[in-house]
């Protein structure tokens, strides 16, 4: 959970971390201050199941497979077939994330990061208002459950771009928005060669 207090310091959370400018699918939901100042065992308790679990079977998937890769080529075709076993696995859990994605509630991402998100919205938000956000990572066939808290915006054309600074969040769903966004800024690049 990140304890942050003045509009310094939650503008120097979210600033923390670098932000991959990539369009994703996400969820706001306005939620009221009490339910956005949960204990991160109360977050933890009132989190869909399904979020739970997605980032957890990523970090299983990811320590299964690191001790097999320095064996050497002695075991490649044994990785290659756990490779592709998770992979499955990846597929069926982003399908099943992806019921957690509420058309009522569905925005674009421009960017994000391990810090916060920023949102496009058509109408305004007030600054200081809480949200639960839904952050679907197609590419790492992962979903982030969270709180994030409106801290700046600005209008770009017919679109508000809200900056959301994280709340509530998991340590271990937070590595997995910094590792998918360094994965993303990886291909960025090798794209732009």
């Amino acid at each position: 959970m990140l304890l942050v207090k003045t509009r310094e310091e939650k503008q120097a959370s979210f600033e923390s971390y670098f932000l991959i400018n990539h369009p994703t699918k996400v969820n706001i939901e306005p939620v009221n201050e009490s339910e956005a100042t949960l204990s991160l065992a109360e977050f933890e308790a009132s989190m869909p199941y399904a979020f739970r679990i997605a980032s957890e079977l990523s970090e299983i998937e990811s320590q299964a497979l690191k001790p097999l890769r320095s064996l050497g080529d002695s075991l490649a075709d044994l990785v290659d077939y756990l490779q592709l076993q998770a992979r499955k696995i990846d597929l069926m859990m982003s399908y099943i994330l992806l019921e957690q994605d509420l058309p009522e509630h569905r925005k674009t991402a421009s960017k994000f990061g391990g810090g916060g998100v920023i949102i496009e919205s058509e109408t305004a938000v007030e600054i200081g208002s809480f949200a639960k956000i839904k952050i679907f990572l197609e590419a790492e066939a992962a979903a982030i459950y969270c709180v994030g808290e409106a801290i700046d915006q600005s209008k770009k054309d017919d679109l508000y771009q809200v900056s959301y600074v994280y709340t509530l969040i998991r340590e271990q769903d937070q590595e997995l928005l910094v590792r998918a966004s360094l994965h993303l800024q990886t291909a960025q690049l090798r794209k732009g060669r």
